[in-house]
């Protein structure tokens, strides 16, 4: 790691010291705890409430923010009934501004395919990373930003006041985000700057930031033919098959051959911006943009060109089909089943309307099914993505230089194929803030699937850019 930068008033040396030992001596312990439980968000748990895993995980980290030696900080669990709880962090500045940092301590549910030895509740440390579920998305976020506050205060740097906002809805939408923003509005006050620290990283070499993020609509779509299942002997060739009715609807959403979605609704034009910094990213990531994935042998990505994979996985709109009934196991009787069901996860392109979106997919997903079949789709949620502000001239340089002192290498600007509600919802509210996302999730740490994985290293480099982060924009406003 090299020095800081003239222009920086971090001591990078010194900050690095100090956050290595924090993460060594408190933070990893705490993930670890934190890893264990089972806090998954509340479309995974209805009875979240009840489990009381959500209020462990809470009361583990905030209790770890208050055993914290940051001048002047305010720690509060933001509880009302029926509504998932917040930690809201408050520590004074020597700067007449705000910044607001971000991120979730909510999990997705576990997934199979763990390998034997790993597990979602399960933490394992090993070469240099923290398997379990939650420690990259999103249980770190708190310790680097509180850490990150307090090597600044350790140098005396001064730096603007500072709101951390831990909510524990992410994974489910952030439905309850917008009423506890609105119930702490006068706490967070206006930031000029934002950090979120709940996205991914092209690799674990340098500071890379989100530029955009994806919307979403949520879908179930079911096929009915029959009142109950009979002998698939009997009755093929008469009855329709709900499967095949199924796929027949949705050929007419998207190509099966390409993989194209066909709504004129789902698309937008990409701005020539992103797609420049789509090629750069594309120059510093070659292979890997695909690489990263563990295809079967001989499975090809669906382009060629690394620079049209990195914009079809940011500004395209696509298809997954994440779940399904009516389907047995492999050890299923010949029945011809009464009807099928799928669960579908539209990405959307970050500034594409999304309640448009979602009703030119019921409408297409409906329309005139063969046979008469019963065919329903049900909209569940509807996100619109975002799309970042131009950055100010001052914070890409900030970026470039926090990356240059702690990494070695230059900042990386790409969009991301997820979906943040909160970048949305502060989009809206704080027009004039710029805004920094941010995160650890690189190759193979597999959020949301199998294997999921902390790296700790790039954990600790990027506490330590938000260190720089956070004196550059103090720097600026004094």
């Amino acid at each position: 790691m090299s020095a800081s930068t003239d222009a920086s008033p971090v001591d990078t040396q010194r900050a690095t010291k100090l956050i290595s030992r924090a993460w060594e001596s408190t933070i990893i312990p705490t993930l670890v705890d934190y890893v264990a439980i089972p806090c998954q968000s509340p479309h995974f748990d209805p009875d979240w409430e009840t489990a009381g895993h959500m209020d462990r995980a809470v009361e583990l980290l905030a209790s770890w923010c208050r055993q914290q030696d940051i001048r002047g900080m305010t720690c509060e669990v933001v509880r009302k009934p029926g509504r998932t709880p917040a930690i809201l962090l408050e520590i004074p500045g020597d700067i007449d501004d705000t910044v607001l940092l971000y991120g979730h301590l909510d999990k997705q549910p576990p997934m199979t395919g763990w390998d034997d030895d790993l597990g979602p509740w399960k933490p394992v440390l090993r070469d240099g990373k923290l398997y379990g579920r939650g420690a990259a998305d999103d249980g770190y976020a708190v310790f680097a930003s509180l850490t990150a506050i307090a090597a600044l205060q350790e140098q005396g740097i001064p730096h603007a006041r500072c709101v951390v906002l831990i909510e524990a809805c992410e994974e489910s939408g952030s439905f309850d985000l917008p009423e506890l923003i609105e119930d702490v509005s006068d706490r967070i006050g206006v930031p000029s700057l934002v950090v979120c620290l709940d996205s991914g990283c092209g690799n674990y070499e340098q500071l890379w930031c989100t530029t955009s993020l994806r919307g979403m609509a949520v879908v179930t779509l079911s096929a009915d033919v029959l009142t109950e299942g009979v002998h698939s002997g009997d009755a093929s060739g008469i009855v329709p098959e709900s499967l095949r009715v199924l796929r027949h609807q949705l050929e007419k959403l998207e190509d099966g051959a390409t993989g194209r979605l066909r709504p004129d609704a789902l698309h937008v034009e990409i701005p020539n911006a992103r797609v420049a910094q789509a090629q750069v990213a594309a120059q510093q990531l070659g292979g890997a943009v695909a690489g990263k994935f563990p295809f079967v042998d001989g499975v090809d990505p669906v382009l060629d060109e690394p620079a049209d994979l990195v914009l079809a996985r940011t500004w395209s709109p696509t298809l997954t089909v994440t779940g399904c009934e009516g389907l047995p196991d492999l050890k299923g009787g010949n029945v011809l089943r009464p009807g099928t069901s799928l669960k579908l996860s539209l990405r959307l392109p970050p500034t594409c309307d999304s309640r448009a979106a979602g009703a030119a997919v019921i409408d297409t997903l409906q329309h005139e099914p063969p046979h008469g079949a019963k065919v329903t789709a049900e909209l569940h949620e509807v996100c619109d993505g975002w799309d970042s502000p131009p950055v100010a001239p001052w914070l890409e340089t900030a970026l470039g230089a926090a990356s240059q002192a702690v990494f070695g290498k230059p900042a990386c600007f790409m969009g991301e194929g997820g979906t943040i509600p909160f970048m949305g919802m502060l989009g809206e509210r704080f027009p004039q803030a710029q805004f920094v996302i941010t995160g650890v999730l690189g190759p193979a740490s597999n959020a949301h699937g199998p294997n999921e994985f902390l790296h700790l290293a790039c954990a600790e480099k990027l506490t330590c850019c938000v260190t720089h982060l956070l004196a550059d924009h103090g720097a600026r406003k004094r």
